[in-house]
């Protein structure tokens, strides 16, 4: 069985854990984030003793989240390539299995649809080592809770990421017993939405409003109600997602950042927006703990502190702001323009455009560090729960909040503007629908949702149709090859592949 070292994301606490259920760990862990010595190794046989050994899972299996297969190529692929707002860039040679997602040709052996399946399953293991093995520690009561809901958000999100991605998944709420027990079939969607839904409303019951400095970006009661309303709006649930959504607008935890455009940058990280982010952290003295790629892959290509230029915007979505949205450019880096962080991007390059929204400016590379890497992750955002908010209002025929909550969002755009973004006044329910369709589009624009909002808006083929998409298959990816051969056929495969 493989182990694979992982260092942590929080900027509180540093450590090593294994993948295996045999855990290997450091002896100790250090007050300094991530600053960690991989040479010191605990055996698993006596891991699961106090709280340390607690507080060093829980912590290991949020640096999983930034993992490559988390928030790089496979997540690109899986969860961004085939929408109309994103194509592959960078030299028309490289990664080229890129385009296959693209059009849709893609087949089952392609291998970033293992990584994204195995990225996902590693967070699950985490988070089942997390919920199996804490209960019998011996340790503060009301941590030992919180880390219990923390796993189970944790797993939730990656069942969701998962079903939304490849619909019946195995479904593992606990570590293996025996041999018997690693092999599981798929696990119809519906069940695991409804194990996602329970995961998630445990975690709320649980979970605090907020932390103190020393634990920020760990989830919240917030992060779990606003997953599970996105979960519940895959589902068509719209009171639950209405109900949802109200008690996080009315927690008075959260606000929209004044500068859409700032608000993606280091600086403004876990602002008064953030919901949930994936922490990522450049320690000039721990190289190997600074170790995302979120931004370096899809960076600036062909400049200093710019990156690889995959994932780039395409020109169908430069065109599908309205006149004068300034999320345009907050959203896109156009070749030959001077960001608002002062860099000059070369008139002349690969690429046209580029993801504005992980960029990080240049100024802030360290050479021998990937570009970027303190780049945090925007998972979970205010503005995406208003607009969740008002999908469910109008679905519910609450038309009056419904224009409220979107107008929210588009007045933080419009800025101090009166001649843009004008207000949405109509209550005809398919108009307001479409209105606020649009929205999402604009407002979460390159955050790896469009393509699969479009397919849970029912519009796969009116949108992706004329790129090869399918009704009856492309709802979903193929499942990994690799896995249904280890399976020996107790995984089965998606129709049309």
């Amino acid at each position: 069985m493989k182990n694979i070292n992982l260092k942590t994301n929080l900027k509180q606490k540093g450590l090593y854990l294994g993948l295996a259920a045999l855990l290997i760990v450091p002896s100790s862990c250090s007050d300094s984030f991530l600053d960690v010595d991989p040479q010191g190794k605990q055996a698993g046989a006596v891991f699961w003793v106090n709280e340390a050994d607690a507080t060093k899972a829980v912590n290991a299996m949020y640096a999983n989240l930034r993992s490559w297969n988390n928030t790089a190529f496979a997540a690109i692929a899986v969860e961004s390539m085939g929408s109309d707002d994103a194509e592959k860039g960078s030299t028309p040679s490289d990664a080229t299995f890129f385009n296959l997602y693209d059009t849709f040709t893609v087949g089952s052996t392609d291998g970033q649809l293992g990584g994204f399946w195995e990225g996902q399953y590693q967070n699950i293991n985490y988070a089942n080592q997390v919920i199996t093995n804490i209960p019998a520690i011996s340790m503060d009561e009301n941590l030992k809770a919180r880390y219990l809901a923390e796993a189970k958000f944790v797993r939730a999100y990656s069942y969701f990421r998962l079903v939304r991605a490849f619909g019946d998944v195995p479904l593992r709420l606990s570590l293996p017993k025996d041999a018997t027990e690693y092999n599981l079939p798929r696990t119809p969607k519906a069940d695991v939405y409804a194990a996602i839904e329970k995961d998630l409303s445990e975690a709320a019951a649980v979970l605090p409003q907020n932390y103190g400095a020393a634990d920020l970006g760990r989830v919240t009661k917030g992060a779990a109600q606003s997953l599970h309303a996105k979960v519940s709006m895959y589902q068509g649930k719209w009171q639950q997602v209405f109900d949802l959504t109200t008690q996080v607008i009315n927690s008075g935890q959260y606000s929209l950042f004044a500068d859409y455009e700032a608000l993606f940058r280091v600086a403004n990280e876990n602002s008064t927006e953030s919901i949930f982010e994936i922490q990522n952290e450049l320690i000039p003295s721990n190289k190997d703990a600074s170790n995302s790629q979120y931004s370096q892959v899809q960076g600036v290509r062909g400049v200093t502190g710019g990156g690889w230029g995959f994932n780039v915007p395409t020109e169908a979505l430069s065109k599908s702001f309205e006149a004068g949205d300034p999320r345009r450019d907050a959203t896109i880096i156009f070749r030959g323009e001077t960001t608002p962080s002062g860099d000059a991007i070369p008139a002349t390059g690969d690429n046209p455009m580029y993801n504005q929204k992980s960029y990080v400016p240049f100024k802030l590379y360290v050479t021998g560090f990937n570009e970027g890497s303190q780049q945090n992750v925007r998972v979970i955002r205010y503005a995406e729960v208003l607009l969740m908010n008002a999908e469910a209002a109008n679905e519910i025929g609450n038309s009056t909040q419904a224009l409220a909550s979107l107008e929210l969002v588009r007045a933080r755009a419009r800025g101090a503007s009166k001649t843009i973004l004008p207000k949405v006044t109509t209550t005809d329910k398919a108009a307001l629908r479409t209105a606020i369709w649009n929205e999402r589009h604009s407002e979460l624009a390159m955050e790896f949702d469009r393509y699969f909002d479009v397919i849970r808006q029912g519009r796969g083929t009116a949108i992706f149709g004329p790129k090869g998409w399918k009704s009856g298959k492309n709802e979903v990816w193929p499942i990994p090859q690799n896995e249904i051969d280890l399976s020996a056929g107790v995984l089965t495969q998606n129709p049309g592949y």
